[in-house]
């Protein structure tokens, strides 16, 4: 028995980049929005563990359904039904407005992932059919608190972040972006105008936005271990579903 749970253990760290702890904590909440379904009709060939398991390792691995049926003994047909109904399930909890919100530091960026559905994305500046997500993460705790809905790829971070109605996630919170989100209601870096240098203070503020904006770019590359972020041949609302999915996991992953 203790070769068994061994094996489970070493199977959920090494495909999920989760500890089983926190894979249950996962499990636990797709239960709860109702991962079982009703029970009725044709039962499911694996148990719901083994579902959110599957859907995980996808996630990570970015394996195709051929390549996943074989590991969980099923066919692609039942991995694909099991990513479709299991997927939006997964989903990043929405994060209330703190009530320490004064005193709370966001970030923002956008963010390109590659995307085979082309009337979700558009060639942008990688050279490949990309989508822009707009990400929010909390500075102190590295949590994401909010992504937004892929736009095609040749839009504009402010312009993505005005049309993803992110703001109302962050009344009454200081919000950090970069010089593309001049306007849009955050604290940005000076920019130096014509035929005048930044002052010394200007300079210095700079550098220091620029080392806690670094944090955004650390978990974005964080999120981005899950490989269907660096080639998504989902469709439809397939990326959305596995933005909020691998957010949902990386939150897991810091706060247990």
């Amino acid at each position: 028995m203790a070769g068994v749970l061994r094996a489970e253990r070493v199977w959920v760290e090494t495909f999920t980049g989760l500890r089983v702890t926190q894979f249950s904590g996962l499990l636990k909440v797709v239960r709860a929005r109702g991962g079982n379904g009703t029970l009725r009709g044709r039962p499911w060939s694996l148990p719901l563990a083994e579902r959110v398991l599957m859907v995980a390792v996808y996630y990570r691995t970015n394996l195709t359904m051929r390549q996943l049926g074989p590991l969980f003994g099923v066919s692609s047909s039942t991995v694909c039904r099991v990513i479709q109904k299991l997927g939006p399930l997964l989903a990043l909890e929405p994060i209330a407005r703190p009530t320490d919100a004064a005193d709370r530091l966001w970030i923002v960026d956008g963010t390109l992932i590659p995307v085979r559905d082309r009337q979700v994305a558009a060639s942008s500046r990688n050279y490949r059919f990309s989508a822009n997500v707009q990400v929010i993460v909390d500075a102190d705790t590295r949590l994401v608190i909010a992504a937004a809905r892929p736009v095609p790829g040749t839009t504009a971070d402010a312009h993505a972040w005005r049309a993803s109605g992110m703001a109302q996630h962050c009344q009454g919170v200081t919000v950090l972006g970069d010089g593309a989100y001049l306007n849009c209601g955050m604290i940005t870096p000076h920019r130096k105008r014509p035929h005048r240098e930044l002052l010394p203070g200007e300079e210095a503020d700079n550098a220091t936005h620029r080392k806690v904006r670094a944090r955004v770019e650390h978990v974005i590359g964080r999120l981005k271990n899950y490989k269907i972020l660096r080639d998504c041949r989902q469709h439809g609302d397939g990326l959305h579903h596995a933005v909020q999915a691998v957010a949902h996991m990386h939150n897991l992953a810091l706060a247990s």
